[in-house]
């Protein structure tokens, strides 16, 4: 593998933890994910067009759309 294709994980975070129809029940998941993958590129020193790909964990997917990683890295700055 060239250098110029190395995996890098650059940072990891996650969103504050909520519970049924508390704070976040209003919020979808796709918003809470950009803020987080925001706060990762301003921890990491990293620009949105150096990011290639986004890994999301979510663990009730219903009502949220499609590909709600996507989404988020989206609404983060990432470019399409």
């Amino acid at each position: 593998m060239s250098a110029s294709n190395s995996i890098v994980v650059a940072s990891a975070a996650r969103t504050a933890v909520g519970s049924f129809n508390g704070s976040f029940a209003a919020t979808p998941a796709h918003e809470l994910g950009a803020v987080v993958i925001r706060e990762l590129l301003s921890r990491a020193g990293v620009e949105a067009g150096e990011v290639d790909e986004v890994i999301l964990g979510q663990v009730l997917t219903a009502a949220q759309g499609q590909n709600p990683a996507r989404q988020a890295s989206i609404n983060a700055g990432l470019p399409k």
